[in-house]
């Protein structure tokens, strides 16, 4: 069962939304309509031009900027972005639709009334009143949570998660980075998940990226589709972390004292 409660301290920094399509030469027509039809929550506007390019190992002395294969160099991509002000975000491609919020602390916890799903399916809603869009090649819910470590030891640490690491090989206080990969088929979907140990001079942290995306969706089940994505992530974030990380989000700082 997906977590549900609104934290006063939560670990996660980021929650990202995307659906995926064939290019929409149209899109560029619609972009106005949508920007008026979503401006009242979005009324932060701008277009970025992202140039594509390759860039070339040359092994210790760096990397160099190559052509594209086309011949292409110079080709760019735009990208209509649309902002609330309050660290939600909005990017628009002729083949992506992308909501970004380091707002939201909830998908859909009934205590609060900002919930990041009802954000999904309002710009849903929105987007495909003005681009008409057959089947969507790739839908993706993503977390980013960013994770204390009160102190780097092994036994602490395992405590507090569920890891991956193998701490029975290398010792956590002799590490400088830890990373773990994987990417698996999950009830129907898959998850990339990512942990990783970033440890600097002042700050030890933990961060937990959870992926999940399906393939070849129908419009009028992405909402039923984000939503069993987020309790594939819910299961899993769950699955990663110890009660004094529970502890650490309902009361704060003073948790790791």
């Amino acid at each position: 069962m997906a977590i549900d409660e609104v934290f006063q301290n939560p670990t996660v920094k980021s929650v990202h939304f995307e659906i995926r399509f064939p290019n929409l030469f149209y899109i560029e027509q619609r972009i106005g309509d949508l920007q008026t039809r979503i401006m009242d929550k979005f009324p932060e506007s701008k277009l970025v031009l992202r140039r594509q390019v390759v860039f070339g190992d040359i092994g210790p002395e760096g990397k160099i900027e190559l052509p594209h294969s086309d011949g292409d160099a110079g080709a760019t991509t735009k990208v209509w972005t649309f902002a609330s002000g309050e660290g939600v975000e909005v990017n628009v491609l002729n083949n992506a639709l992308r909501l970004h919020s380091s707002h939201h602390k909830t998908y859909n916890s009934p205590q609060s009334t900002e919930k990041f799903r009802d954000m999904i399916a309002y710009v849903l809603k929105q987007f495909f009143e003005v681009a008409s869009i057959p089947l969507i090649a790739r839908l993706g819910l993503r977390y980013i949570d960013e994770c204390p470590i009160p102190a780097k030891e092994n036994k602490i640490f395992q405590k507090w998660y569920k890891t991956t690491f193998p701490l029975a090989r290398f010792d956590i206080a002799d590490a400088t980075e830890m990373t773990f990969r994987t990417t698996v088929a999950k009830g129907g979907f898959f998850l990339r998940y990512i942990e990783s140990l970033n440890c600097t001079k002042d700050v030890n942290s933990l961060t937990l990226d959870f992926d999940g995306y399906a393939e070849k969706v129908k419009p009028e089940d992405c909402l039923a589709t984000t939503d069993a994505l987020h309790d594939v992530i819910s299961d899993e974030y769950e699955a990663s972390i110890g009660p004094p990380v529970f502890g650490y989000m309902r009361k704060g700082e003073e948790a790791k004292k």
